[in-house]
């Protein structure tokens, strides 16, 4: 078998040179190639786009001239016929479907309405997911419940591969480890019908890369990532069904974790921003990794790297079976920081919602301190009380001062706003700070209005640091908590003209009993 597996990597390897070679130049000559319009694009000249029609071809003909061969010579090994076209069909939909794209483009909805169908098609062909291994009992599954979960994994492996493949020699190279990976689990499970299948599908690809690789001569095409995708799918199915569950699951996912991880990151940062979940972006890990500074081939050397740890880490898996938790966890705290270098903004609020729902406590807290806060400026008729008010509840959310200004001069002398001070421009000044209030980075300014709808002045929050998020919707400081502090603020100052008045009166009236007495 040894020999036989030699055989058919290497068969497969110079069909793929060759026939990469034809088809590359005879889409140059008849002018079949991919222009860069789309601002996705990385490219700056025309290529051929349709690589992945070397690949199918190298792959199929090795496949059927193996099962040939194997069945006229009578091997120790052989692939039977008709399972083998079972498995052939949807292959082909599949490479018919992205060579009708690569040439004519076709919508997001119809590729996977076909793709579908193609799943469809290899679940009855007996290459679907049909049963489950529990505690080395196996549990058959009902065909409403196999189906759709073997044409979730056929879409989602098939799809994530045809997003990664964006930079020369990309996805093509990310899918060799895998197929590493996978060969080596159908020799140890054993398997040598997804052996054969796996290696010939190795040669292909690696064929294929000497001309894709940066700079590439000939791009890949969705022929030939949806048809690499589809076939990492099956295998995955295929390897699994002489596996233990544990084996069964998480091999499959952790071996191909970076066309996962970056289908899963494109559908939740979409998500997350509200933009169509099928519509191209410059926003994939390649993409982002490019605006770090990086060149092409860097990139992907990267991308291969990280490719290459999960293929490790799910040959680790498969030695170390009882260590399978131990390991997911430290894959997912990679990834977790990984993610955050590539500095996504919508994950970025999300982290930041999370950070704010375990803070919700202080939340609460917060928002009933505000709320008991308007009862007392409701009983507030003068600026003492209302500034002390305002920093029993304030000073312990984090506000560092508050300034007040009014709109229109009042007359009114310095002390009557005690404890605030006026400031050279005019405006008064409350601070609980040791620290000098000046020209601070935060600042909420609050409009406060009569109670005939005029313009009194604006009321400032002030913060001496900006670092450090206040747990406190600030909705609630705008609505009935900015109504009460304007009521209190009017009726303060009704208080001092009252009283001005009845000062001046007062005087006026001891002016006169002097001039009466004289």
């Amino acid at each position: 078998m040894t020999v036989t597996f030699i055989l058919v990597f290497c068969l497969a390897l110079f069909l793929s040179v060759v026939f990469t070679r034809i088809v590359r130049d005879l889409a140059r000559t008849h002018g079949w190639l991919d222009t860069p319009e789309l601002d996705r694009h990385v490219h700056t000249i025309p290529l051929p786009r349709i690589g992945g029609v070397a690949i199918f071809a190298s792959f199929t003909t090795v496949i059927l001239g193996f099962v040939i061969i194997s069945a006229r010579w009578h091997l120790y090994f052989s692939l039977p016929l008709t399972a083998t076209l079972n498995l052939l069909g949807p292959a082909l939909i599949i490479f018919m479907l992205g060579l009708y794209d690569d040439l004519r483009r076709i919508s997001p909805y119809w590729k996977f309405l076909v793709q579908a169908l193609a799943a469809t098609l290899l679940f009855f062909g007996g290459y679907g997911i049909h049963h489950l291994d529990l505690l080395s009992s196996v549990h058959p599954l009902q065909t409403f419940i196999g189906l759709p979960v073997t044409i979730f994994w056929v879409l989602l492996i098939t799809n994530a591969f045809n997003l990664i493949d964006g930079l020369d020699g990309l996805a093509a190279g990310s899918a060799l480890f895998p197929t590493v990976v996978m060969f080596i689990l159908a020799l140890l499970t054993p398997n040598l019908t997804v052996s054969v299948f796996a290696i010939a599908l190795l040669g292909s690809i690696l064929g294929f890369l000497r001309f894709n690789f940066h700079p590439a001569s000939i791009f890949l095409g969705d022929s030939g990532s949806l048809f690499i995708g589809f076939m990492l799918s099956v295998l995955g199915i295929m390897g699994s069904q002489k596996a233990p569950m544990i084996i069964a699951v998480t091999i499959p996912l952790v071996a191909l974790g970076l066309p996962i991880l970056d289908v899963a990151l494109a559908v939740t940062r979409r998500f997350l921003s509200g933009k169509p979940l099928f519509m191209g972006d410059r926003d994939h890990i390649h993409h982002k990794l490019l605006k770090r500074g990086l060149s092409q081939r860097e990139v992907v050397l990267l991308l291969y790297a990280v490719t290459a740890g999960f293929g490790f880490a799910s040959l680790l898996i498969l030695h170390r079976a009882n260590a399978t938790a131990l390991i997911l966890v430290v894959i997912g705290i990679a990834v977790l920081l990984g993610v955050r270098q590539l500095r996504y903004r919508e994950f970025d609020e999300m982290f930041s919602i999370v950070h704010r729902a375990t803070r919700r406590r202080r939340f609460v807290a917060n928002h009933i301190a505000v709320r008991r806060s308007i009862d007392s400026l409701n009983s507030c008729n003068d600026f003492g009380s209302i500034c002390q008010v305002l920093q029993e509840v304030l000073q312990p959310i984090g506000f560092d001062g508050l300034r007040l200004q009014m709109l229109h001069p009042n007359g009114f002398p310095a002390s009557s706003f005690h404890p605030m001070s006026y400031e050279p421009d005019g405006k008064l000044l409350l601070s609980w700070s040791e620290a000098e209030i000046n020209n601070p980075p935060w600042e909420l300014r609050l409009e406060l209005v009569t109670s005939s709808n005029q313009r009194w002045g604006y009321l400032s929050l002030v913060r001496l640091s900006g670092e450090k998020a206040i747990a406190l919707d600030v909705d609630v400081l705008t609505m009935d908590f900015r109504a009460a502090l304007s009521m209190a603020v009017e009726r303060a100052c009704t208080a001092l003209e009252t009283s001005s008045k009845g000062t001046s009166i007062a005087s006026l009236n001891r002016v006169k009993r002097m001039a009466g007495s004289d």
